[in-house]
């Protein structure tokens, strides 16, 4: 437990998550399937700088929340890629869009696909997490509802 506050895991989780863009980055690749780094730079809502990003993709590669491989295509490029352990954070992230939905000045188009997670329940979670793993962990794919698919044409419909 060295370096850490202590063994609580509300602490360690934030210890982990809580800077200000650790949940951003994964966000963006959860929900926008952005996994270069140019990418998560260059369509960053909410504008981050490179060297922020560059530290947040070594941090969260460090504490195994993302992966990141060369990429094939091209001899310079990584692709990043969540791991299990970040996919796990599905349920963290409806909770979050949920009070934020219910206690913030939202967007409609910002938020619809929160919405549509949270009204969807656990199955539907569930299936998003399975759409995760088919595409960042290469697990089979499993016969779904095509649950990515539904919140981009939520997205581009509130827009």
């Amino acid at each position: 437990m060295t370096g850490r506050r202590s063994g609580c895991p509300i602490n360690l989780t934030l210890e982990t998550l809580g800077d200000r863009w650790s949940l951003i980055v994964i966000r963006d690749m959860m929900f926008g399937n952005r996994r270069y780094f140019r990418v998560l730079l260059n369509q960053s809502d909410e504008g981050i700088a490179s060297n922020i990003l560059a530290d947040r993709l070594k941090r969260l590669v460090a504490a195994g929340l993302l992966s990141r491989a060369p990429d094939p295509t091209h001899k310079q490029k990584w692709i990043y890629s969540l791991t299990e352990m970040a996919i796990q954070l599905v349920p963290l992230f409806v909770q979050m869009g949920a009070w934020g939905r219910r206690h913030l000045p939202v967007t409609h188009q910002l938020s619809v696909r929160a919405q549509l997670l949270e009204e969807g329940g656990p199955i539907l979670w569930d299936e998003f997490m399975s759409e995760l793993r088919h595409l960042h962990l290469g697990a089979a794919a499993k016969p779904g509802r095509g649950v990515m698919e539904r919140l981009r044409k939520a997205f581009r419909d509130a827009v």
